[in-house]
Formats: C-alpha cells, structure tokens, sequence
C-alpha cells in the first residue's frame, strides 16, 4: 500500500458549518429517510452515499433548496432511470435557464470586466436584465425564435453574456467560440449547426495589441450560408467599415429602436420550456474528423452548475468568481452560471500574463475574487517565473481555487500553498465538454491531500474501470460513470439515430458512460487523473483534435501527410508534428515556418506545434489509418500493441529515439 500523502489544507469547523454542504444535509435530513449506516447523515461522505443511491431523491432536493425558478416542475423526477443514455430527467417541467440568471434585478454588481490594462466595464443585475430585455426584443424583430441556432465569435465580454441569455431567453440555442480562431476552425463548428444570426466583435486584445477580426469575419459570413444577419459589437475601436460583410449590422444599431425601454422595468416574456430544450452547442476536439457537435440542455446544465456552485465550490450570494476562460471552452458556460446563485463574475480576455505576470491576481486583489479558476498549466507557469503572490499581493478574500484543463501536478499543489495562500481550498476538478460539467471535483468540507481530487460529484456514479470492465479502487483504469446524470448530453447534432452519440461513451462498456481519462480513485474517495486515455492533444489543459492540424498541413503543396501526438513534457504535454514531404523536398526553417503559419492562420495559437519533424513514412492499419496512439508510445518508449494490425510495422523505426524529441 502506498504512503498516505500529506494533508496540504484543512477546513476549519466554522468553515464546515457555514458551508452550503451543511445546510443541503440539514434540509435533506428533515425531508427525507436519509439514513447511512442507521443514522441520519453527518457528512459529505455519507451525502455522496445517498446522492448515488437515490439519485431521484438527491436530485429534487437539490431543485429545491438552489430555488430553480420554473413555470412548473411536475411530478416526475427520473423516468427509465436504469436506461443509459436513454434515461429522462424531470419530464414534465417547463423552465428558462437565462430565467435563472437573471432572477435578481437590483443595483449589487454582477459582472466586472477587465480587458487587459485597456479596457474596465461594470454592470449591476438591473443593468444586465435591461441589456439583456432589450436584445430580446432585437432577436424577435429579427426573427429569431425557440430552436433557432444563434452563434458568437466572441471575446469574454459583457457582451457575450448579455447575447447568449437574450437567445436563451427565447429558446434559441447559443453556440460559441472565441476570435483567435482561424476561418476554417469556426466554419467547421458553426458551419454544421447552420445558425441564423451571428454576434462577432470588430477585434479583440492580446499582448498589448489590438488583432483585428473583420477580415476573418468577412470570410465566415462568406461561408455561412444560413446567416440572415451578422450584429458586431465594437471593443478595440470605433466604426470600422463592414459594408463588405453580407447582412452585417453594428451592436447599436441592432438594438437602437429599443433603446428606449432601458429603465423602464421592462419584463423580459421568458419563454417557457422542458427540461431538456437545446440550450449550447459545444465542441469536441475534432480527433477524427470536423468536431462533433453535442448539445446541452437547459435544465440539465442548469442543475448540475448549481450543484456545482453551490456545493462543492460553496458558491453564496455575493461572492466574487474568477475563471481565465475564452469562449470556446466550456468553462465559459460554466462561470456564466454563477449568476444563478447570486455571485459576482469577474471576467478578464486577453493574455493572463499581461502587462505583467501578476495582472490576474491584481484583479483578485483589485475586486475581492473569492473562487479563482485557471489551469493547471497557468499554476506551473506561476512556479517557474518565481512569482510569489502571497507576498506581493493581500489576497484576504480569496477562499478557494480551481484547476483544471490538465492534470494538477503534486508540486503544483506545493507551489500554491507555499507561494499563494496557505489557507486557501486547491480543487481540482476534471470533467469536460462532453458534460459541460465536472465528474470529480472539490468540496470545502474536506481535506486536500497533495496531488489528490477530493472527491466524485454529488448525484455522480463514477467508478474506475478495469480492462474488464471491473470496477477497481487503487488502480489506474477507465473512468466511467455507470448511472444516468442530468448533465449528460441531449444528443449530437446532426445525428438523428443516435449513432455517433453512443459510440462516442457507450462503445467500450455497453449502458456505461466511458469518459476517455485515465484515474485512480482511492480508498480515501479522492482521485488522481493521468491524462487521457485517447489520442486527444491537451497542450496547456487546451483539448486539440487532430484532424484540425491535419486539415491545414496537408493543404501545403510540399507536405503528403502529417502525423501529430502530443508528448509529455515539463509537467504539461507539447504538441508534436512529424511530416511526410513529396520527393525532393526538405524540411528546412523556411518550410517549418510556413507550417506554423498555415496553422497558426486556420486555427489557434494554440495548435501550432512546439517540434516539426520529417519522417520517410507514417505507419498505418490495413484500412489505411494512422495510427497516433502506436507512434505516441515509441516516442515515450512505451510497448506497442496488436502490431499485426499495422500494413507497415517497419514505419515506426522513425520515430523511435529521435534526438529532437530531447531538447
């Protein structure tokens, strides 16, 4: 048996009885037979028992004590409940998400803007409501209705949130990515969903410097056939022209002729919907091809991001929550959420490491953040530059951070508590898009233990799987989660039999979802995540599929194919490019650079790899596949299975100890 790690963090007894935990326990105790071991339940431990026991249970006191506002909320909780994926939450209820957001209409703060040192914008809960009614009013003058798909290319603004509720206001559904995307990355994403209308901003900072997206936007347009009218929010400068953009139209003009309503305590005539009615469209990675298109619904995300708000990052009204995001991830949907419990956003676009490494906890300082979300690759970037925010900067309200995108390496927990708050909850948490949610997360009742999650999600039935499909403790394997939860996709776009949805979580263990990480839970109930268990890259905690690096290398008239991993690298994974070039070409600066730059155009900066490298050949299965998983384990020097599969073996010879793959 392995040695106990240390305990980094300890929550104190008045932090515990203050906690959401405690009153959730209490209400579910005075409502419900909620017996652990003959006894009512006394902690988090025993309410994770309860939660995956009787999940209907567990799940309607939640509804109740996080006040979901709803027309109705019926009397079923789960129907088919031992169905997966095919279960059916609150069937009968009728609710708005943006509803929920905007439950509160007075003068407290709700959202704080800090774009780069140039840009500061403050927005109370009255103020957003009134924003948000009056491009409702704009949508339904364009003609935009329940199911319609509306898009945002879009920095993390005010803007984006007030777009994004006014379409879930009157049920369309919102789908967004963030302007350092390429043409060709969001053709691939908002060409499948065929929306209507698109928001997009005239540029956007980073680094000190305005990037100009018109161009790129002109050329969206071009390639959306389905826009009826492009709406573009100035950030970075006034007017520019847009003529040249079909149908497009500046922010305030859009809104214009309802200007006029703005105080004037308009109600904003929700529209009233089940429980799961299409509310985002995220992404996946792409790996194989265009990415996939999986669709949220409005009550599932709802309930699961106040759960996970409130009790597991006890989440109160009035507090101040932080997450470095763009909107291209999903952790944008996520920190939008907390207008539901009452907090305070704290947004920030632009380069965290601008105009000094210090700018994001200067706005923790500067805004009194109480919940800091990052990276784990932004903590090890704080480590390596010697930054020491416990002693230049005060921190006082500052009570719990979050990592995720990456594993959250041990020295890392190290680093914080040693360089930025001793008292302080580390969670790290791991889910992802396909959930738009966590599967393990934190908890303020609990210890943190060194290089350790703290625990699986409330109302989540998450093993570790074995090969075999065993459910193993102590043991890397599958995570999986082998019961129906509300936060689980409502389909794939374009996908009427439900095919790709299945084989993309029920392949491997039939009725189970397979998550695609490697874990190990503990006898302790914490776990520990060593990446994925796909060929997915992940450099910097940024999911990156294949297939889009693929779409723009191959383009180049001197490259025959690529081949690309993602190699395990200082604590992070780096991205790696090997290349089969045409006769008589060789990779020298110039082409490596060109490489980078078609990249770097189509996509984002962040795909661009960290080594291009030429091989003769890229091996491959009989039916002709790459094969990236084979060639990532001889670069690690791992074993390569089921060799028989492979037309050409011999190929892998190339990339074996390459000395490139060193420095």
């Amino acid at each position: 048996m392995s040695a106990l790690p240390p305990v980094l963090w300890q929550p104190s007894a008045q932090r515990i009885s203050a906690s959401n935990i405690k009153r959730f326990i209490e209400l579910v105790n005075s409502c419900y037979e909620a017996r652990i071991g003959g006894a009512k339940l006394q902690d988090s431990v025993h309410l994770y028992e309860w939660s995956v026991r009787e999940p209907e249970q567990f799940w309607s006191a939640l509804w109740s004590f996080t006040g979901v506002m709803a027309k109705s909320r019926g009397t079923r909780t789960l129907v088919d409940g031992n169905k997966m994926p095919d279960a059916k939450w609150f069937p009968d209820a009728r609710l708005n998400y943006a509803q929920n957001l905007l439950r509160r209409r007075d003068d407290e703060t709700a959202i704080v803007f800090w774009g780069e040192d140039k840009v500061r914008w403050r927005l109370t809960y009255a103020q957003l409501y009134d924003a948000v009614a009056m491009t409702v009013s704009a949508l339904k003058a364009a003609g935009v209705g329940k199911g319609d798909r509306v898009a945002g290319f879009m920095p993390n603004t005010p803007d984006t949130i007030i777009f994004m509720l006014a379409v879930a206001s009157v049920g369309a559904v919102w789908s967004s990515c963030s302007p350092d995307f390429g043409t060709q990355g969001v053709l691939d994403r908002f060409g499948q969903i065929e929306p209507v209308l698109l928001f997009a901003v005239e540029g956007y900072y980073y680094n000190g410097k305005a990037h100009d997206t018109l161009p790129r936007l002109a050329e969206i347009a071009a390639g959306l056939p389905s826009l009826k009218k492009v709406v573009i929010a100035s950030y970075t400068r006034a007017k520019a022209e847009i003529s040249g953009i079909g149908g497009s139209q500046y922010l305030e003009d859009f809104v214009a002729p309802f200007a006029g309503d703005l105080g004037r305590k308009t109600e904003i005539p929700f529209e009233q919907l089940p429980f799961n009615h299409p509310l985002f469209v995220l992404y996946s990675s792409g790996t194989t091809g265009v990415p996939k298109c999986i669709v949220h619904g409005a009550g599932g995300t709802l309930l699961q991001h106040l759960k996970e708000h409130q009790l597991h990052s006890d989440l109160k009204r009035g507090d101040r929550l932080f997450y470095f995001t763009t909107c291209g991830w999903m952790m944008w949907n996520w920190l939008v959420s907390g207008l539901a419990s009452g907090a305070t956003l704290l947004l920030y676009d632009g380069s965290p490491t601008y105009p000094d490494p210090s700018v994001l906890f200067d706005l923790a300082d500067a805004e009194g953040m109480t919940v800091f979300g990052t990276s784990a690759k932004y903590i090890d970037a704080l480590n390596k530059a010697g930054l020491r925010p416990a002693e230049t900067h005060c921190l006082k309200s500052l009570k719990t951070m979050t990592s995720t995108g990456s594993p959250l390496v041990a020295e890392s927990f190290d680093y914080v508590y040693e360089s930025v708050k001793k008292d302080l909850l580390l969670a790290s948490i791991s889910g992802g898009t396909d959930i738009v949610s966590c599967f393990v997360l934190g908890d303020p009742t609990l210890p943190v233990y060194r290089g350790e999650i703290q625990r699986r999600g409330f109302g989540m039935q998450v093993q570790v799987f074995n090969d075999e499909g065993q459910a193993v403790i102590g043991e890397k394997g599958e995570l999986v989660c082998t019961a129906p939860f509300p936060s689980m996709p409502i389909y794939f776009w374009n996908d009427s039999d439900g095919a790709k949805y299945r084989a993309a979580y029920f392949s491997r263990f039939p009725g189970v979802w397979c998550h695609g990480d490697f874990m190990e839970l503990t006898e302790r109930g914490t776990a520990v995540i060593y990446g994925r268990s796909d060929a997915t890259l992940n450099p910097g905690g940024v999911r990156i599929g294949t297939a889009e690096i693929y779409r723009q290398v191959e383009r180049l008239d001197e490259v025959v194919e690529g081949l690309v991993i993602g190699q395990e690298w200082d604590n992070d994974v780096r991205v790696v490019l090997f290349v089969r070039l045409r006769d008589g070409v060789a990779l020298d600066g110039q082409l490596v650079a060109k490489i980078r730059t078609a990249i770097r155009r189509n996509t984002t900066p962040r795909h661009v790899p960290a080594k291009v490298l030429a091989v003769a050949d890229i091996p491959r299965t009989k039916s002709g596949k790459i094969v990236e998983l084979a060639v990532r384990n001889v670069v690690h020097g791992l074993p390569v299975k089921n060799l028989e599969a492979l037309a050409n073996p011999e190929a892998l010879a190339h990339f074996r100890d390459r000395p490139e793959l060193g420095d």
